[in-house]
């Protein structure tokens, strides 16, 4: 025997499109049915059922004057993986009287079409190259920072080398001097020899002789 909920099981898929009826059958059990029979038989109000309503449509696409305008971004250029001096080395010390340095760099991935090298001296621009050779000239004595960067065609730093320390050795001017001592057609000419320095020249008087 079935029991009450059960039955209402049952006709669950009944109750959402007809009217239940219910009466009790001559064993005394209730019956729930959509088709009412005899006298005695009376209607079941059903409660609202927790059926989820139909989705609403969509709404319709903005004009495309009034949608959002596409925001294109610039990419930024590809930067290199390394930049490093092979020449000289970190902390090295050059003699030249002339203050001449030759730095030789280098990057992962190889120089780029387009791109080049730049070395900053003490943080200044000194000198540029397309094919990782910068020659430097006239560099003061004592101890100089060098670092390597790349630039792009428009200016752009790709990369750039660590800091690293380099000491140039030159002897100064009164060293020069006493190892070259200054003659006549040296002064205004060689640095240690200025026009400053250059020695009077004595006029010895014409002496007739009789």
């Amino acid at each position: 025997m079935r029991s009450r909920a059960a039955w209402l099981l049952a006709l669950l898929p009944l109750w959402a499109s007809a009217q239940v009826y219910t009466y009790i059958d001559e064993h005394g059990n209730p019956v729930f049915t959509d088709r009412p029979r005899g006298h005695d038989a009376r209607s079941v109000e059903l409660s609202p059922t927790n059926a989820m309503p139909p989705p609403a449509p969509p709404a319709p696409l903005a004009e495309s004057a009034e949608r959002a305008p596409i925001v294109t971004r610039k990419l930024s250029p590809a930067r290199y993986q390394s930049v490093s001096i092979v020449s000289p080395a970190p902390d090295d010390t050059r003699r030249d009287n002339q203050g001449n340095l030759n730095v030789v760099a280098t990057s992962e991935p190889p120089l780029r079409p387009g791109d080049h090298f730049r070395l900053l001296l003490d943080g200044t621009p000194a000198a540029e190259s397309g094919n990782g050779t910068l020659n430097l000239s006239n560099i003061d004595r004592g101890t100089h920072t060098l670092v390597v960067e790349i630039l792009g065609p428009d200016g752009s730093v790709l990369g750039a080398s660590p800091s690293q320390p380099v000491h140039i050795k030159r002897m100064s001017l009164a060293q020069r001097r006493r190892a070259q001592p200054c003659q006549k057609d040296d002064y205004g000419v060689r640095p240690e020899c200025p026009l400053k320095d250059k020695p009077v020249e004595k006029n010895i008087p014409f002496v007739p002789f009789l």
